[in-house]
């Protein structure tokens, strides 16, 4: 199952991806107003209100959203919210819109949520302003990842070392080997064929497309 995650972070967007165009979709809060200037109609509004216009709100309940409300005085995000959202509707296939929102710490908080193992083993798509993102996690499937000959590729570690990683379609090329978490080794390769594919055997890896 397909399911859209749209926060109310950065908007350097038009459109999303043609192949979510029949996707659940979830707003998180202001998400809600972004994902309408996105075309998008939503199913499902998540989080404490507090940012969403009153006419974005009205006109999602108007096409049949379900909103669910929750105190301003939490412990999770409206993103983590929505994402529980997302998982207890049954996701396989996740696209987040939106995760940056302009402060670096809730840019760093959403990147690190994205890779938590709990939503394992759904596989997750994030896009943030120009940029789109990837996680990629050991002992799944090999990853398969679309990219344009020429462009840049970073590879981040994140919950400890990622380990027995093999790609190709890339300059550098890694064959069953290690990404310790917190190196710059995997910052900045580039593609040379697509599809790009990365596999691991153990671990998280970020895969980041920086965009311009």
């Amino acid at each position: 199952m397909r399911v859209i995650v749209v926060a109310g972070g950065d908007r350097d967007l038009d459109a999303v991806p043609e192949p979510w165009s029949d996707a659940f979709v979830i707003g998180a809060d202001s998400g809600v107003d972004f994902a309408h200037a996105l075309g998008l109609e939503v199913d499902l509004a998540v989080g404490d209100m507090d940012s969403v216009s009153p006419e974005g709100l009205r006109r999602a309940e108007a096409e049949g959203a379900r909103v669910e409300r929750h105190p301003a005085e939490k412990d999770k995000t409206d993103l983590e919210l929505a994402l529980d959202a997302a998982q207890q509707s049954g996701a396989t296939d996740l696209l987040v819109v939106g995760v940056g929102g302009g402060r670096l710490d809730h840019l760093l908080a959403n990147v690190l949520l994205l890779a938590s193992p709990r939503w394992t083993p759904c596989r997750i798509t994030a896009l943030a302003g120009t940029a789109r993102l990837h996680v990629v996690r050991g002992g799944e499937p090999p990853a398969q990842l679309e990219g344009i000959v020429g462009e840049l590729l970073t590879l981040v570690a994140v919950g400890g070392e990622a380990r027995g990683i093999t790609t190709s379609g890339l300059r550098y090329v890694l064959d069953n080997e290690p990404l310790a978490s917190g190196t710059s080794r995997g910052v900045s390769n580039v593609v040379e064929s697509t599809p790009v594919t990365i596999e691991l055997e153990d671990g998280t890896l970020l895969a980041v497309f920086p965009g311009r």
